[in-house]
């Protein structure tokens, strides 16, 4: 029997992946698995009402939607980030900031086509594996603070964006190979565009350890993860 209100949120990166089940106002996390474990992951082997795939491509980049032209899409994204030929490039509308995000997958959609092929939908379709930004921008409007500054780190990666009520200040990703140095590209974004941390919550999609998140309490008003 279905239940046609859980939903499961899904994030993959190059080792592993986690998972999040909401069903009638209770969340249930997974922590980080690897990838191994996927045929034998129970919960990833049924329907849900919902389901989003989220996939860790660093290799990203936002443009507005009246410069996009699909057929332009690897030339476009290739002026930003470097790009081998064996690299895929797609994109996706992000309507509510009249834009387009190009991005590369970096798992050459392995993992994720799997996760995509197991978990399904209770209809029985299948959700397009789709940018870790892509979720973040989406979730913006969500956030009940005036200053929205969200952030994901995974693989050597800090995924950023930063809005004030509406206008979008900034969306980027920065090569971290370690907290300190992710710390240190979001301190250095927040200056640039003037926003005080002192008074102002951070947000994280990924799990935060005791020490990342104690570290990041000494910089801002309060530390939250989704």
């Amino acid at each position: 029997m279905i239940d046609n209100t859980d939903r499961i949120s899904i994030q993959v990166g190059l080792s592993g992946y986690s998972f999040k089940i909401q069903a009638d106002g209770v969340e249930h996390s997974s922590g980080w698995m690897g990838a191994e474990r996927v045929f034998n992951t129970s919960e990833l082997h049924r329907k849900y009402s919902a389901v989003e795939i989220s996939v860790f491509a660093p290799k990203c980049a936002l443009v507005p939607s009246q410069f996009h032209l699909p057929e332009n899409s690897r030339n476009m994204l290739a002026e930003v980030v470097h790009l081998s030929d064996e690299e895929p490039v797609d994109y996706v509308e992000i309507p509510q900031y009249a834009a387009v995000l190009l991005y590369s997958n970096p798992l050459h959609a392995t993992l994720p086509k799997v996760i995509s092929e197991t978990v399904r939908c209770s209809d029985g379709s299948k959700s397009q594996p789709l940018p870790e930004m892509y979720y973040m921008l989406g979730q913006l409007s969500s956030l009940q603070e005036y200053n929205k500054i969200l952030a994901s780190y995974m693989d050597g990666c800090l995924y950023l964006v930063i809005a004030q009520g509406r206008t979008l200040l900034l969306c980027n990703t920065y090569q971290a190979p370690d907290f300190t140095t992710a710390e240190y590209f979001i301190f250095l974004a927040m200056r640039k565009i003037q926003l005080n941390p002192e008074v102002s919550t951070i947000f994280f999609r990924t799990p935060l350890n005791e020490d990342q998140e104690m570290s990041l309490y000494r910089y801002f008003k309060n530390v939250e993860s989704l």
